[in-house]
């Protein structure tokens, strides 16, 4: 996912008039550890065993919706945090995905998590695929959401989508057509309200600062991602449960690219929601419900 969402907030304070969402008490307390030689910035929420979540292209961890994480909260406890080069953490000194993963690795040495359900979506679907293979003592259980296994076996997104997603500053109708359908664009600016909402009251900190020259070192990463097969191959060596979950409208990553994953994890289970790239937030209820039974809680 290409989101950079900061250009966007300003305009959805017009859609202050659509209505308080219920009483949120929680405010992000965001805490810095040493990783992986470079520092994150990260910050935690809810109870139950942890589930660290991987966001996508150009994102910080300002940028999952506010929505989704208030459910997965309620069993869950979920870490959030910016990759290197992104918001509030340091300086990314890698140039691959295996290099994000190990950064995951590092924070997660760092406060103490020997092992955690994983959350992947789109990029961070990439990551979270490396980790579960270089570091597979790390993943307890893996959700992959709107994601690719790379090389030859990956189905491309429309050009379109395609061209937006390698765009280091898209436009912010860009950004809600490839997150959500076209009759679906109402919804899409609800989502940029409970960021706005959201940030202004402290329930995810206020961290949307993403430099064009990451943005495209992880778009320079996708290119060796996808003409190699090395890690639709390693797939076969993720022995967790797996869930596969894809948008059945997305046109970034459609969803046989989930089916090929699922494909090839030995023990994974593949899921279809409604919905474009940002399927997990349109139909937030019904996938927490998914992530839960998957997980166990």
């Amino acid at each position: 996912m290409k989101a950079r969402l900061a250009i966007c907030l300003g305009l959805a304070t017009l859609f202050a008039g659509c209505g308080h969402s219920s009483a949120e008490t929680f405010r992000a307390q965001v805490r810095f550890v040493r990783a992986d030689q470079t520092k994150i910035a990260w910050y935690e929420r809810g109870k139950g065993a942890p589930l660290v979540m991987l966001i996508g292209t150009g994102s910080t961890m300002a940028e999952w919706d506010p929505a989704l994480l208030r459910l997965l909260a309620r069993n869950h406890r979920l870490i959030l945090f910016d990759y290197p080069g992104l918001g509030l953490s340091g300086p990314w000194h890698g140039h691959s995905f295996d290099s994000l993963a190990n950064a995951t690795a590092g924070l997660m040495d760092a406060i103490h998590i020997s092992t955690a359900d994983i959350l992947g979506w789109s990029l961070g679907g990439f990551v979270a695929q490396r980790l579960a293979i270089d570091h597979p003592h790390r993943v307890s259980r893996l959700i992959l959401a709107g994601t690719n296994p790379g090389g030859d076996h990956t189905v491309l997104g429309t050009p379109k989508a395609q061209a937006i997603d390698s765009d280091p500053d898209p436009s912010q109708g860009q950004i809600l057509h490839e997150l959500y359908p076209p009759d679906r664009q109402v919804e899409g600016r609800r989502f940029l309200h409970r960021l706005e909402r959201a940030s202004q009251s402290g329930e995810i900190p206020d961290d949307f600062h993403v430099p064009a020259a990451t943005t495209r070192s992880q778009v320079s990463a996708e290119d060796p991602w996808l003409r190699s097969n090395r890690n639709y191959h390693q797939l076969a060596r993720i022995v967790v449960s797996t869930l596969a979950a894809a948008g059945a409208r997305d046109p970034v990553v459609p969803a046989a690219n989930l089916r090929r994953i699922a494909e090839r994890i030995p023990q994974s289970k593949f899921v279809v929601f409604p919905g474009a790239h940002a399927f997990l937030f349109q139909e937030r209820r019904p996938f927490t419900r998914a992530v839960d039974q998957f997980l166990g809680r």
